[in-house]
C-alpha cells in the first residue's frame, strides 16, 4: 500500500494553520477557557502534542498511551505552560510523528494497528484521524476559526469519515447525509427508514464532529427540522 499522501499533505497544512492561529493568541489566552467544556486553551494544546506523540507510539507498535489517566495526566501537566513552550511542543511533537510516518514502508501503511479503547484500524487511516484532531481542535481553541473555515480538502473526506464512524452505532438513528454536489452516506441504524439531512460538506461536517447544532442542515427535507442529538466523539 502506497502512502496516503493527500492526508499526509492535509495534516501538514492544517498543523501549519493551528501553530500559526496559536502564535496569534495573547499570552494570557493560553488559560482562558476553551470551547471545549472544562478545558482551557492551554489543554488543548497539549492535546494536540501529547497525542501526536500518542501516534508515534502507534507507528512504533506500541499502545497509543499508557493509560486513560496517564494520558489525563500529561495534558493538565502541560496544560498551564507559557504559550512558547506550546508553540514548541507543537512543532516538535509534529515533527517526530512526520519522522515516524516517514519511515514507514508500504507493508506498514498496509498493517493493522491499535488506537484508543481497543479501536483498530489501518496504519495509512492514521493520517486522517490526526488530520480531524488537529482541524477540529483548532476550531475549539475560540479563537480564529471556525466550521466554516474548514477547507473543502478536509470537509470532503471528513463527511466520509464520521459517516463511516456512527455506522452501526446504537445511540445514532438510520440517517442519509446528502451533500449538495449529490454524493450520499448511509449510517447510524442499518435498519428502517433513513432520516435525510442534507447540506453543504462543511454543515454536515461541523454538525456530525458536535461543532454546531445543525446550522446549515435540513432535516426530511424541511429547513429547521429538528436534527437528532448526536453522541460525542
Amino acid at each position: 500500500m502506497s502512502r496516503p499522501m493527500t492526508d499526509l499533505a492535509g495534516v501538514s497544512d492544517a498543523t501549519q494553520r493551528l501553530i500559526a492561529g496559536a502564535a496569534a493568541l495573547r499570552p494570557e489566552a493560553v488559560g482562558e477557557p476553551s470551547l471545549l467544556p472544562g478545558w482551557t486553551r492551554g489543554h488543548v494544546l497539549a492535546h494536540l502534542a501529547r497525542n501526536a506523540d500518542a501516534l508515534v507510539n502507534v507507528c512504533s507498535g506500541l499502545p497509543m498511551y499508557p493509560s486513560a489517566e496517564a494520558r489525563d495526566a500529561d495534558i493538565e501537566r502541560d496544560a498551564g505552560r507559557p504559550l512558547q513552550a506550546h508553540l514548541a511542543d507543537l512543532r516538535e511533537s509534529a515533527g517526530r510523528l512526520s519522522a515516524a510516518w516517514d519511515r514507514l514502508t508500504g507493508e506498514q501503511w498496509a498493517a493493522t494497528v491499535e488506537l484508543r479503547n481497543g479501536v483498530t484500524d489501518r496504519a495509512s487511516s492514521v493520517p486522517l484521524r490526526r488530520w480531524v484532531e488537529v482541524e477540529l481542535h483548532h476550531i475549539d481553541l475560540g479563537a480564529d476559526r471556525s466550521v466554516a473555515d474548514l477547507p473543502g480538502a478536509f470537509t470532503d473526506r471528513a463527511v466520509d469519515y464520521f459517516a463511516r464512524r456512527f455506522a452501526g452505532h446504537p445511540g445514532v438513528p438510520a440517517l442519509e447525509l446528502r451533500a449538495e454536489d449529490g454524493r450520499r452516506w448511509r449510517t447510524g441504524d442499518p435498519a428502517g427508514e433513513p432520516l435525510v439531512v442534507a447540506g453543504t460538506p462543511a454543515a454536515l461536517t461541523g454538525w456530525l464532529a458536535g461543532r454546531t447544532t445543525g446550522t446549515g442542515l435540513t432535516a426530511g427535507g424541511a429547513p429547521g427540522a429538528a436534527l437528532p442529538v448526536l453522541p460525542p466523539l
